[in-house]
């Protein structure tokens, strides 16, 4: 519906509510009772979607069925009815939004060439870009990290940063968070969310749930605060900044209760890979998890907001915390203003969207947990659903040694004697390991081991936005000083807020100047290791680790641990709290076991063990004391303004952009070249090469990566013709406005294994007609130029991780129609479809396995060239090599009618666009 225009409100719900003076126009939920039934157990998530299609009931889109479906969910608790929302805003990244405003420029384009006016492109949802991801550990462990590293990411990035001022000053209701600031994730939680959000509308100020999508993944730490949100691909996210509503099932929604308090010396972030694990095994994918339960009385925004964050590592579209006491106490703290606070607890309870004592809602199936129950946990080697005991790290990591190929190896051994290394000792007897390196280190010879910790960071939106375990991080690192313990030289330190009041209480406590000493200094603000831009080892350690085929370890305070992510080399990634993140930077190694192993040898020559620096909860209460709500409001005054490097970026006044042919960074992309007024039709798939045949838990860091580009790759090959130095090519995530970088760089992840292949790691595949290996990008060129169509082949899983448009762009510039797979991710599976690629899945008992496929079949898909439905079925046929042809029913994930009409116009942007032109 327009943006202007109100609801048809058939229930007659419109009232008022007036708060301190002031009158608020609302859609009563209690109002709407009276013609639906009582909604009383609705869950609290589900209200706010309720509440969303009272506002936006046009007769069309929203209707009196959609109303009653809502009601009528609370009887068998789940409901086949899709809906259309409405999200009061739109929150982005830098790397996920450089794309989207590609897109947007490229749309006005498409505008302007079919004779219409280009800024009739605009958002007209709220739109906040963060630049966040941008920002490399280039420099470390010294007092100017964060200046040169800030100096080095302006560098690099001015190209993109030049372009976003343009978009900041061409469109309207765009706004930006310049670099150096914080993560996109806890700035919303700290600033930009309202839980109550406010519009004029026909001269009356409407109140109504804050919701949004965002382009991230962990949109949903949000849900700590009461605001329904989660991650949207950005293709989804730009429809939805162009007025169009976010299509989706009413879903299932799992209630978790929780009860008890955590005990001494137990954090916040061991109690989120706890519910992380039990959610994963629960199984909660496409469904939302609401919070209940009294053990939320006591539980502060901070921790909710910690396990809201980590809702897609549990597989949830979101993790929903309703509104309460605590709420009000976080708005109080963070600086908001006093009548909006008044207006969330008066709208809140006016609405039954007020958590109340001992109340629980209907939910589709339930599950609870004892926080008394929890204990020190970290998660890894590379999924953060495996969660390990702090006292298993040992034994897991050595059985990890055991099950990998760092067996004795006789040659090796032999070649390491003759160099003068020392020969392979069994695990057991020993922490060195027939792997294990010398290493000469700023003059110190050193020895490098299997579990050597090369990566330590603070890092990540999902712990830096909690007081509690970033000031035991401090007092960790105080105490370790008292003692006489330091940081193992080999360890890469690092402290990277989201925010900077961070560093306001870390001050105020004195404890900054205790992780410095450490080697914890300040390297910037923003998601760094987390997102993989951990910036590069020491020479001699990355040197060490290929020599070795070393098996060595990051401990972050991150959320994903994805193989490959952190850093290319490092294939052992555990997540962890800041405090232990501390400790494991101590301790050197992850193949101790903590609980009972020392961690050094303080000044008095004695062993010091975790326990003796580890804080008192009273101790980190005290510490929390100290943040205060004026650091909240001074950091937060000018928020948009950035420094002078930000405000000297001159750029033109235009409507239109003016792309530049030698730019690497902002090409114009090819997603709207020939388009018609009206789309071709669509036509079955014949003959189709695969292109590559995938496993299990194929991540979107897998299809698209985004940490470092390789020299030897097709996307380094590109850089370099158009002049750029291998120093230079800064990430993968920070070049996705070019899409001739991004579409080589799709399916070149180090770490993908194509089982086209023997045992090759890396993005690569058989050419078919002539059986060369060559870079998966290079194959789909010569695929292309035979007009050849082609598939991609996949397990279960396929597409989890962050919510990447890439992934789906660059399969479609690749030139792959379909991709057959046994499950998928809900976010990825929408951006397929978003970008025209049709998502199937085979049936039960039917996999790439049962077909005996080793990728040098073709394959036939018939059903696509009728008239294209939700969830129909579709006939594949299989050619082997010797003639035959095996056929099987696959069906296709378009999974509601919105996603249908996105997929016959080649996707959603070139809907909206010819919806546009069609209007104008």
């Amino acid at each position: 519906m327009p943006n202007d225009t109100l609801s048809n409100d058939s229930y007659k719900t419109l009232k008022t509510l007036d708060v301190n003076g002031k009158t608020f126009h609302y859609y009563s939920l209690p109002e709407s009772a009276k013609h639906l039934g009582n909604i009383d157990k609705l869950p609290f998530s589900l209200k706010v979607l309720l509440e969303n299609l009272l506002r936006n009931e046009d007769g069309t889109t929203v209707d009196e069925s959609h109303l009653k479906a809502m009601e009528q969910w609370l009887e068998k608790r789940h409901s086949d009815t899709e809906i259309q929302y409405r999200p009061a805003r739109v929150l982005m990244q830098d790397f996920t939004g450089v794309p989207g405003v590609v897109d947007l420029a490229a749309m006005r384009n498409a505008m302007k060439e079919a004779g219409k006016d280009p800024a009739l492109i605009k958002p007209l949802t709220a739109v906040d870009l963060v630049i966040d991801h941008s920002v490399m550990v280039d420099h470390f462990g010294d007092a100017s990290a964060f200046r040169d590293n800030v100096v080095i990411e302006m560098e690099r990035n001015q190209e993109r940063y030049e372009f976003l001022r343009w978009g900041q000053q061409a469109f309207d209701n765009f706004r930006v968070v310049p670099p150096g600031t914080g993560i996109c994730h806890q700035v919303n939680l700290e600033y930009l969310g309202q839980t109550v959000w406010t519009k004029e509308q026909q001269g009356k100020t409407f109140a109504f749930p804050d919701t949004l999508v965002g382009t991230d993944s962990h949109t949903t730490m949000i849900n700590g605060l009461g605001i329904l949100g989660w991650g949207v691909g950005g293709i989804e996210a730009e429809a939805a900044m162009l007025g169009q509503p976010v299509s989706m099932l009413i879903p299932e929604v799992v209630g978790f209760k929780i009860s008890g308090k955590l005990r001494e010396g137990i954090t916040a972030t061991d109690l989120v890979l706890t519910v992380t694990e039990m959610l994963r095994k629960k199984g909660v994918v496409g469904k939302f998890v609401e919070f209940y339960g009294d053990g939320l009385k006591d539980m502060p925004v901070a921790d909710r907001a910690t396990i809201a964050n980590m809702a897609p590592e549990y597989g949830a579209t979101c993790g929903f915390f309703p509104v309460d006491e605590q709420t009000l106490s976080y708005l109080r703290l963070t600086g908001r203003k006093d009548e909006q606070i008044a207006l969330v607890e008066a709208y809140a309870k006016a609405q039954g969207l007020w958590r109340e004592p001992g109340q629980e809602p209907s939910y589709t199936e339930t599950l609870s947990l004892d926080m008394g129950e929890v204990e020190a946990s970290l998660a890894g080697p590379k999924r953060p659903q495996d969660r390990v005991a702090l006292k298993n790290m040992k034994s897991t990591f050595e059985l990890l040694m055991s099950q990998t190929d760092q067996q004795p190896n006789p040659e090796r051994d032999a070649n390491m004697v003759a160099e003068g290394g020392q020969a392979a000792v069994g695990i057991s007897e020993s922490y060195e390991h027939h792997t294990s390196q010398d290493i000469e280190l700023e003059g110190n010879k050193l020895r490098l081991n299997p579990g050597a910790v090369v990566i330590a960071a603070i890092t990540s939106c999902t712990n830096t936005s909690n007081p509690s375990v970033m000031m035991a991080a401090g007092l960790v690192a105080r105490k370790a000083l008292e003692k006489g313990l330091d940081v193992k030289p080999w360890v890469k330190t690092s402290l990277a807020p989201g925010s900077k009041v961070v560093t306001e209480y870390l001050k105020a406590g004195g404890f900054q100047e205790d992780l410095d000493k450490l080697g914890f200094n300040l390297v910037g603000y923003g998601c760094t290791t987390c997102i993989g831009n951990s910036g590069p080892l020491a020479d001699p350690i990355e040197k060490a680790i290929n020599e070795g085929d070393l098996a060595v370890a990051s401990v972050l305070s991150g959320n994903r641990n994805f193989e490959g992510r952190v850093h290319p080399l490092v294939k052992t990634n555990w997540l962890a709290s800041p405090p232990l993140v501390v400790a494991y930077a101590l301790a050197g190694n992850v193949r101790l076991d903590l609980s009972n192993e020392p961690l050094g040898e303080g000044k008095d020559g004695k062993p010091v063990y975790l326990k003796d620096i580890w804080p008192s909860q009273q101790e980190i209460a005290e510490a929390v004391e100290k943040v205060k709500t004026d650091m909240f409001r001074t950091e937060y005054a000018a928020v948009f303004d950035g420094d002078e490097t930000w405000q000297a970026i001159k750029v033109p006044e235009s409507k239109v952009y003016e792309w530049s042919k030698t730019s690497t960074y902002i090409q114009h992309p090819p997603f709207f070249e020939g388009m018609g007024a009206e789309p071709e039709p669509v036509e079955d798939v014949k003959d189709a090469h695969i292109l590559a045949m995938l496993g299990d838990s194929v991540t979107t860091d897998h299809i698209s990566p985004a940490g470092s580009i390789k020299a030897d790759s097709p996307a380094g090959k590109y850089l370099q013709e158009h002049g750029v130095e291998p120093k230079d090519f800064n990430s993968y995530g920070s070049r996705r406005g070019n899409h001739e970088v991004m579409m080589r760089g799709t399916f070149a992840n180090v770490r993908i294994r194509n089982e086209m292949l023997d045992g090759v790691e890396g993005g690569f595949t058989k050419f078919v007609p002539t059986g060369e290996q060559m870079a998966i990008y290079d194959a789909a060129m010569k695929y292309q130029e035979q007009g050849t169509p082609l598939v991609i082949i996949a397990g279960k899983e396929y597409g989890t991780g962050s919510s990447r448009d890439w992934a789906a762009k660059g399969t479609r510039l690749l030139g792959v129609r379909a991709v057959v797979a046994e499950s998928y991710e809900r976010i990825h599976r929408s951006n397929l479809i978003g970008m025209g690629v049709m998502p199937l899945q085979f049936p039960e008992g039917t996999d790439r396995k049962s077909l005996k496929l080793n990728g040098e079949q073709t394959v036939s898909i018939e059903g696509l060239s009728g008239e294209i439905k939700p969830g129909q079925t579709l006939t594949m046929t299989v050619k082997y090599k010797d003639g035959s042809t095996e056929s099987c029913e696959l069906k296709s994930r378009i999974d509601t009618a919105n996603e249908a009409v996105y997929f016959k116009h080649g996707g959603i942007l070139h809907y909206v666009v010819r919806e546009m032109i069609r209007t104008a």
